[in-house]
């Protein structure tokens, strides 16, 4: 008699979409996000992100792009793809939720994040926003609009603007040309702290 060959066990697919839940739920305790707070990030509901970390819902493109996004980092590293080619920082350009793209340039996932962003024309009336956080902007190429409080500010390449992320805020380019940025955000509101200033 012919001898059965052993069951196949699950396939590596399979293995992957199942350690996707739990890298979730870590990457946001290491955040120290709450899921309501993801969810006013990411416009997933909340109900939908607990299904996902308990691997009761399955993950899609659709919602693991704004996760990404939300948490700064690539694609890949949500869903533990395996390494492939140089380990150095991967710059993959994501898109913003609202309009853009971002390159990640740090991998680690610490309080502070480095970011480049190319921001387009998001049109003349500001949406402002509050969140958890301290931004520091660079302008690289471009002109940004920074609506920040009751201030209305242009910057032009080489200007700067810092400022907690509690004071509701909006930013766009001031013209049709999408504006280049520099941004390091610290999402419990870590700032940069200079240790060496040149002497004026």
């Amino acid at each position: 008699m012919d001898s059965q060959p052993p069951p196949a066990g699950p396939s590596p697919h399979q293995a992957v979409l199942d350690d996707v839940g739990p890298r979730l739920k870590r990457l946001r305790a290491q955040r120290g996000l709450t899921l309501a707070v993801l969810a006013e990030t990411t416009g997933i509901s909340k109900s939908t992100l607990s299904r996902l970390e308990s691997g009761q819902r399955r993950p899609s493109l659709e919602l693991l792009l704004p996760l990404a996004s939300a948490y700064g980092v690539p694609l890949d590293d949500l869903v533990g793809a395996p390494e492939v080619g140089d380990p150095r920082v991967r710059l993959t350009p994501r898109p913003m939720p609202n309009g853009g793209t971002f390159v990640p340039l740090t991998r680690s996932p610490g309080p502070l994040q480095a970011y480049k962003m190319l921001i387009p024309h998001r049109g003349t009336e500001p949406d402002l926003r509050s969140h958890e956080g301290y931004e520091w902007l660079y302008v690289l190429d471009g002109r940004l609009r920074l609506v920040l409080g009751a201030h209305d500010l242009v910057l032009g390449p080489g200007e700067v603007a810092e400022w907690d992320t509690k004071v509701p805020h909006w930013f766009s380019s001031a013209d049709s040309r999408p504006v280049e940025v520099l941004s390091l955000f610290g999402r419990q509101g870590e700032r940069m702290h200079v240790r060496a200033k040149p002497k004026g």
